[in-house]
């Protein structure tokens, strides 16, 4: 019997510093998080990170909860009921992190019957920190737990025309109600050895400006050429100009060298030389959440209009937008129909 298990990052189960201590320690103890040596990583995460950031982030979860808990949590809720309604297949949910976990998916999944599985990281780009150590985890908990089950993973879907689609329509539905000069494309950062580090050629990444538009087997597994060519295809598709969009890269942690420029200091930047309105908009996301509603919503915006912005307008995510559903049935039916 087949069945789906979306997979997305997760969130500690209350915004409070003792429920997002133990979140946090799962989430930068992973190695393909922070990707040090162990002894390196348990001295950084639980000697120094631990015993500050769960209080400040504790207080940036209380900005945006909702009443129903947290959105990222609620919305893939959502994303899971609508896909469900589309589709005669058991649809589990699960998160990298945190409750529910992918063990807890895939035994709900096998407590149906299930033992073909079409795993959806819900990332749209591939990244060492997202869809890899889902798929790594996975793995370990199928032959530890699930030897009868098969995973089969569906790649990184950034340049899925449905998804491209459904993303470009939305940008356009928003930005059709507000006046805007420029729009930023904001993706979630990595270090940059993350990104020679998936480099299968071992050569073909430089980061040098060239080498994420040369064709190469290397792109399907490079964040960063992965991230551009989503803002490509988007922009083409909506006719926006070259000079009125940027990508950057947001939520730097740590002193290693990040992927280049920082979302925080290009929207400073835009409002000193005179851009007054600013739509951003986080396709690395299709569930808003801390990143998107506290650190875009809240803290970009108010820097913004600091630096001499007058309107600053957030794209949300694709969250249970219709079309990412269609989008997210269509593939489904196309792995059942194999």
């Amino acid at each position: 019997m087949k069945g789906i298990l979306l997979v997305n990052l997760g969130s500690p189960k209350s915004p409070t510093a003792k429920d997002v201590k133990p979140y946090l320690d799962e989430f930068l103890m992973d190695e393909r998080v922070i990707d040090v040596p162990y002894l390196l990583r348990a001295f950084l995460v639980k000697g120094i990170i631990l015993n500050t950031r769960p209080k400040k982030s504790a207080a940036a979860y209380q900005k945006i909860w909702w009443p129903e808990g947290s959105p990222l949590i609620v919305i893939s809720e959502r994303q899971q009921k609508k896909l469900q309604q589309k589709n005669d297949l058991p649809i589990a949910l699960a998160m990298r992190y945190g409750e529910p976990s992918i063990k807890t998916g895939l035994q709900e999944l096998k407590d149906k019957g299930v033992t073909d599985v079409f795993m959806i990281p819900l990332y749209p780009q591939f990244a060492m920190a997202t869809t890899e150590t889902i798929e790594v985890l996975a793995e370990e908990l199928r032959k530890k737990f699930f030897a009868e089950m098969k995973i089969t993973s569906f790649p990184a879907f950034y340049n899925r025309a449905e998804y491209i689609d459904a993303l470009s329509k939305s940008i356009q539905a928003h930005l059709n109600n507000h006046e805007w000069d420029h729009i930023i494309f904001s993706y979630h950062g990595v270090p940059e050895r993350h990104i020679y580090k998936s480099d299968t050629t071992k050569s073909h990444c430089k980061i040098d400006g060239t080498c994420c538009i040369t064709p190469s087997s290397a792109h399907k597994n490079c964040y960063r050429h992965q991230c551009l060519e989503t803002t490509r295809q988007v922009v083409e598709k909506l006719n926006i100009p070259e000079d009125k969009y940027t990508n950057t890269f947001q939520s730097r942690l740590g002193p290693d060298k990040w992927l280049q420029p920082p979302t925080d200091k290009t929207i400073n930047s835009l409002a000193e030389n005179g851009v007054k309105n600013l739509a951003v908009v986080t396709p690395a996301f299709v569930a808003d959440c801390l990143e998107t509603l506290e650190e875009i919503g809240m803290e970009a915006k108010q820097e913004f209009l600091h630096h001499g912005g007058e309107s600053f307008t957030t794209v949300p995510c694709l969250n249970d937008n219709d079309e990412f559903i269609n989008a997210l049935a269509a593939w489904i039916n196309e792995w059942n129909n194999q």
